[in-house]
This record gives C-alpha cells, sequence and structure tokens, in this order.
C-alpha cells in the first residue's frame, strides 16, 4: 500500500515512544462538583470527566496506564493550518537536524513552505497515542478543511489502516459569506469535513451506526403501533457522579442501597403520562416505539438547514452566550454538531476524548447529550492554550450549573455533572529516579511499570502494596510486585531488596493461583537461577521496566 512521506518523518517515526509519562496533578480549587472539590481520583475505571491543562502529546502520554484501550469515541479538530494561525511546532525531538530545521521556520504561516511537513510531524506522534487509546470497538472524528484534508487522509490511512476508514462527513460549517481565507476562482468555502475511521474494520466493530442500519426488534404492539422494552438502569450513587434527586420510587420501588434511576424523575413522570412506562415483576422498563427511533442509513451531508446541528456562527453564538463577548475565539463549533456524532459513535456509559478542547465544546456536547438520555458519559478535554483554565474549563463550569440568560430551558437549568482540572506532573525518567531528585508516587510508578511491561491499563485504587511483598496486581497470569517507597532513605536501607525468603514467599502465592510472579525492585540477593525456579522474574527498576513484558 502507498505511504505518505514528508520531511521530518524519519525523526517522528517513534517520537510518541520517547515521550516521557507524567503523572496527572489534580487541582481541587478549579474542578467543580466532585467530594472536597476534586474527584476520587484513583477509582477504575475512573468515576469524572477530565480537564487537562498541557501540551496534549505529554498529556495523552500520561493517560495511557489508566485509559489505553478504553476511550470509546475522540473527536478532534486540529489546527487546519491555513497560514494564518501561526501555530509553534515545538515537539522535543532528539535530532539536531530536525531542531535545527525548526528553527529556521517558526511560527508556521503561509510564507513558510514546509509548514504541510511540520503539520504532519505535529500530527503524526499525537494520532499514534490516540490510537493506543482508543477502544478496540472505538471511532474517531477528525476534522479538517480543504488545507490538509488530501494529507490527512493518507496519514490516517498510515496509522489507523485503509480498511479503517469509514466515512467523509461534509459539514456545513457557514451559511453566511466570510472574509477568513481567499475564495479562489470566486468558489466560497462553506463546508468542512470530518474524517471518520474506526480501530478495527467496519465487520470487526460490529456496527457503526451513522451508516449501519439502526433495525431493532419490536416485539410487542399497542394502539400506538409496535415497541420494545427497555429496562430503567440503575447506577452507582457515589462520590463525584452522586444524584440524589434522582433516587426516587416508581410505584414503591427504589434503587438498591447506594444507586440511583439513571433516568431522571422529571423524565419518568413524561413517560409515565405518555404512558410509556411499564412495570414487570419489580422492574421498570421503557416503552420505545418504532416509529420514534430513525432506522435508516445517514447521508454524509450534514446541512443546517435540513439537520440542525448548526454552524461556526451559530456556535460562536453559543459560547457568546455562555461567557459573553470578549473571549476571543473566532472559529467555535456548534455544541449541536458534536452532539450528533457522539450520539451516533457512543453508548450511555462511554468516555469521549478531545485532546485539541479549545473552548470545551466537546464537554458541552457530552453534557448535553447525558441529560437528554439519561447518559453517564466521562468526557476528557486537553487544552495546551493558557486559556485552559478561564475559557475551556469555566464554559463547562457555567453548562454545569445553569447559564441564567440563556435561551435553552435546560442550559439556563444548568446540565449538571462535574470535572477534574488536573495539570502536569514531573515525568518519570531514569536520570530523575536514579538521582532521587524527582521519585513518583507508589502508585504512580505501579501504573507506569504495569503499563509499560504488559500494555495493562489499571486505575491506581488497584495499584497499592497489598501485603509487606509489594503485591499491587495480579492479572489471570501474572502477580506484579513492586518493592518501593518514594523516599531516598528507603530506597538505600535495602528494605526494598529481593532476597531469597521473600522470593520464596512470592513465589509460592502465585504459583497456588497458578500465576508466575513479576517483582520490581531497587535490587536483589538472590540468583536469577533459582529466581526461575521459584517462577519469579526480577525486574531491577529504573533499568529494566521493559523485562517483565
Amino acid at each position: 500500500m502507498p505511504t505518505l512521506d514528508f520531511k521530518g518523518k524519519q525523526h517522528i517515526y517513534a517520537h510518541h515512544l520517547t515521550v516521557p509519562y507524567r503523572t496527572l496533578v489534580p487541582h481541587a480549587e478549579k474542578s467543580v462538583g466532585a467530594e472536597n472539590g476534586a474527584r476520587d481520583f484513583d477509582t477504575d475505571p475512573p468515576d469524572d470527566n477530565l480537564i487537562i491543562h498541557g501540551d496534549n502529546l505529554h498529556a495523552l502520554k500520561a493517560l495511557l496506564p489508566r485509559y489505553a484501550g478504553r476511550v470509546k469515541c475522540i473527536y478532534i479538530d486540529p489546527p487546519y493550518n491555513t497560514g494564518n494561525e501561526k501555530w509553534v511546532y515545538n515537539d522535543k525531538v532528539n535530532s539536531p537536524l530536525m531542531r535545527q530545521w525548526l528553527a529556521q521556520n517558526c511560527p508556521v504561516d503561509t510564507e513558510d513552505l514546509e509548514r504541510h511537513d511540520k503539520w504532519l510531524c505535529m500530527m503524526w506522534p499525537r494520532l499514534q497515542l490516540l490510537k493506543e487509546l482508543l477502544a478496540d470497538d472505538g471511532i474517531i472524528f477528525v476534522s479538517i478543511d480543504d488545507n490538509e484534508q488530501h494529507h490527512l487522509r493518507m496519514l490516517m490511512d498510515d496509522i489507523f489502516g485503509e480498511k479503517n476508514f469509514f466515512a467523509s462527513l461534509v459539514w456545513e460549517s457557514r451559511t453566511k459569506p466570510t472574509n477568513m481565507g481567499s475564495a479562489r476562482f470566486n468558489i466560497q468555502a462553506n463546508t468542512e469535513t470530518a474524517l471518520v475511521y474506526g480501530k478495527s474494520t467496519m465487520t470487526q466493530h460490529g456496527g457503526f451506526r451513522l451508516y449501519a442500519s439502526r433495525q431493532k426488534d419490536y416485539p410487542f404492539s399497542d394502539e400506538d403501533g409496535a415497541y420494545r422494552l427497555a429496562e430503567f438502569q440503575q447506577r452507582r450513587n457515589i462520590g463525584s457522579i452522586r444524584r440524589d434527586t434522582m433516587v426516587y420510587p416508581i410505584n414503591g420501588i427504589l434503587p438498591k442501597r447506594g444507586y440511583r434511576w439513571q433516568v431522571s424523575q422529571s423524565r419518568y413522570e413524561s413517560l409515565r403520562q405518555e404512558q410509556r412506562v411499564l412495570i414487570q415483576k419489580g422492574r421498570v422498563f421503557e416503552k420505545i416505539y418504532e416509529s420514534t427511533e430513525d432506522s435508516s442509513a445517514y447521508e454524509p451531508f450534514w446541512s443546517f438547514v435540513s439537520k440542525d446541528i448548526g454552524t461556526s456562527e451559530s456556535g460562536k453564538d453559543d459560547l457568546n452566550g455562555i461567557l459573553g463577548i470578549g473571549h476571543g475565539l473566532e472559529t467555535v463549533k456548534p455544541y449541536r454538531y458534536i452532539a450528533k456524532l457522539l450520539y451516533h459513535a457512543t453508548g450511555p456509559d462511554d468516555i469521549v476524548l478531545d485532546s485539541f478542547a479549545g473552548s470545551g465544546t466537546t464537554a458541552h456536547a457530552v453534557l448535553a447529550l447525558n441529560k437528554e438520555d439519561g447518559g453517564n458519559r466521562k468526557f476528557i478535554l486537553v487544552e495546551c492554550e493558557d486559556y485552559a483554565d478561564t475559557i475551556t474549563a469555566e464554559r463547562v463550569r457555567r453548562v454545569i450549573s445553569g447559564v441564567p440568560d440563556a435561551r435553552d430551558e435546560s442550559l439556563r437549568d444548568g446540565l449538571g455533572g462535574s470535572f477534574t482540572y488536573c495539570t502536569l506532573g514531573q515525568p518519570i525518567e531514569l536520570d530523575a529516579m536514579l538521582s532521587g531528585s524527582a521519585l513518583p508516587s507508589y502508585s504512580a510508578l505501579a501504573a507506569y511499570l504495569l503499563h509499560t511491561s504488559s500494555g495493562i491499563s489499571a486505575g491506581d485504587d488497584e495499584l497499592q502494596p497489598r501485603n509487606d511483598d509489594g503485591l499491587f496486581y495480579s492479572s489471570p497470569e501474572v502477580d506484579y510486585c513492586l518493592l518501593y517507597e518514594p523516599d531516598v532513605e528507603w530506597l538505600r536501607s535495602g528494605r526494598g531488596m529481593l532476597g531469597a525468603d521473600r522470593a520464596r514467599r512470592i513465589g509460592a502465592a502465585a504459583s497456588a493461583n497458578g500465576r508466575k510472579a513479576v517483582v520490581f525492585g531497587p535490587g536483589k540477593y538472590i540468583g536469577q537461577r533459582d529466581l526461575t525456579n521459584l517462577g519469579v522474574t526480577f525486574c531491577q527498576i529504573p533499568y529494566e521496566i521493559h523485562a517483565a513484558g
């Protein structure tokens, strides 16, 4: 298959592998809706939304230990590289030639004849990490215009595979003439494209609702037509997703202890009045009629008039209505456009990621969609600009709590929800660990080691020592142990060394459950031959973090 080549590709081909892992540092004072101002950050899967301020390349790497293979839908709106944005490509690529090349022409503008190469260098490692984060049945949407669409299509074919191309959606982005850019041959560009790819092929994916028929079985019928039953779901009512207003009786039936209904009480009352609630043997169901569900394929052109999803002008109006005039952002996607994409690509409990977050439109769309269908989707936003707090996060704060002057009633009342605001912490690097100048927490190092050595993603609540031998995680085949404390004196004391007695205990405990054992630690007092006989593999930190793979 033909592949895309561009200047700098050889230098950034594996750059995503060299980006150091960083920890995520939550900021309670900038977070919303969680206990003590910040969520329970250590659950798995994580139970809250995230807004991360920092370089998105480093942020994506920081997400890997917990979110790899778990994100159902990615939407990104990268710089379109029109030549007017003057964006700066500043990835720290370890190549003198690359550094010299970048120094000659930055920021990138219309005078830079290599701006397309630099844009591709910027996108390549980010798309590689996004692919790692995407679930096996996940979908990625990438918005683009004519400046880089042809390059992006080839780039996506390279990374995701030509067979995993699903669609090229065309969105009518404006209905009024614009002075942005220039009309060539008197042709005014008024559309943008969203390239749609999956991590697997259409067949493996099992059906993407944007084009695949949504036909379902409707085994029941009454005077209003054929219908199917969907049971009212219950969700855990803990921590930052606690919704006490959604704990209410339905015909004497309450959610079980510690849980809430997925459907709000007002939504339930509306369904009840429409005689669409059915109770059978202590279970509550909603009648969903065939006539209310669209089962046809969707065309690839989305018009403002025919789809009522908005334009760039209405997207800016949305933002003005939330933040007021003067925020400084000129091009803003309407949240209804993003919500429509998410509606066709996600279920009620899926995770959505946007690593070019801008004004926070994707978070607004997720919260609006959850409000509409009672879902519990989670969003992760990453924004590198200084306005991550004052615009990106502030928009989400106001959407959550309510915008008094909003035309939309649900927005006036607030869409509800919560998020944790994070920045990027210190990287986990060999030199820093050797000198003791930057020792990561136990849970952060355990998550890093587990993902790096085995590809397993897990939350920090699981990654704490369960016994004195450092057992922190068990897969069906392997017990993982980490002998470590983030304290230089402890590490120098020898308490983290693997000796014969400890090795025998670890090996015996793993063997009793039909497993082998992997032990990470600063050193050992037992030979590898004896460890092999015990079914134990030792990996010295920070040198041999890949040895368990």
